[in-house]
Formats: C-alpha cells, sequence, structure tokens
C-alpha cells in the first residue's frame, strides 16, 4: 500500500498525524513555539518500497540563507542512533538553489531520497531537524520533530 505523506506546517507547538501505512506512522511538531510556512511531500508513505521516495519542499525561510548548517539527530527506541550535520551554504560557491535566499522567498524545490540504503528495525523513532544561520549553532531558522513509527522489521 503507498500513501502519500504532506504536511503544510503552520501550527506552532503543535503534534499533527502525518502519515500512515501498514509499517510505517509519522507525525511531527514544531521544537518551538513561533509559526512557520512550511510543506513536505513524500511518496510513498512506505518503507516497504526500497528504490527511491519523492519528495518536494516549499519552505519560506525567516530570514536569509547566505549560510545554512544542517544537524540531524535521530533515536531509535530511546538511544541516540544518528547524528549528522552538514554545511549547506557558506556564502561563497554554494551548490544548493536555497542558498542566497532571502527573507519571506518561498523555496520550492524536489529531491530524491533513496531508500534502499536504510534498514529500519521495528521500533520508535525520534528524528530532530535544525537548521542554523550560524556555524556555532547558536541561531535557529527551522527546527523540526518527527515521531516515526515502525510497525514491521525487515525493512
Amino acid at each position: 500500500m503507498f500513501g502519500l505523506f504532506f504536511l503544510i506546517l503552520f501550527t506552532p507547538g503543535v503534534s499533527e498525524f502525518l502519515c500512515t501505512s501498514s509499517d510505517l506512522d509519522i507525525s511531527y511538531a514544531f521544537c518551538d513555539s513561533t509559526a512557520h510556512a512550511f510543506m513536505f511531500n513524500l511518496t510513498p508513505c512506505s518503507l516497504m518500497n526500497k528504490s527511491v521516495w519523492k519528495a518536494a519542499l516549499t519552505w519560506i525561510p525567516r530570514s536569509d540563507i547566505t549560510f545554512l548548517k544542517i544537524v540531524f539527530n535521530v533515536w531509535y527506541n530511546g538511544d541516540k542512533a544518528l547524528h549528522w550535520q552538514e554545511i549547506l551554504c557558506s556564502g561563497a560557491d554554494d551548490e544548493y538553489s536555497v542558498c542566497g535566499m532571502l527573507k519571506g522567498e518561498t523555496i520550492a524545490t524536489d529531491f530524491n531520497i533513496k531508500g534502499s540504503r536504510i534498514k529500519f528495525p521495528k521500533g520508535n523513532y525520534n528524528v530532530i531537524l535544525q537548521g542554523f544561520s550560524d556555524d556555532s549553532e547558536n541561531n535557529v531558522i527551522v527546527c523540526l520533530n518527527f515521531t516515526m513509527i515502525v510497525k514491521q522489521d525487515g525493512f
């Protein structure tokens, strides 16, 4: 069964149920209490398809994007499972279209997520995705807290 993972995030501090299938449930909340303009779409809403997920992102940032550091943390059943960070925009020779966007401009982009590289055992996952406008991680421009429940082993 394939589903559609779609969200428009405007409500601060409220957890919203996003997606369900026979093998997966996903919900989200913002980390802060500020309203956001953000949309994310992922097809299919399933871990059974191990090829490629199609994703679309629309976001109106609350500040200029001259520098952007992404920090991605994953907890599995309460234990930290992954920490990944990358500077996407540094202000010089940036390769991503989001770099250089101004506060209030709409960012709209499509990309693929290769699901076959990731094996998800049954359990509860918490995913914190943070975007910072500085390398010292003091100025948060976006923060999302996803909860993902994998219902079956073997994916």
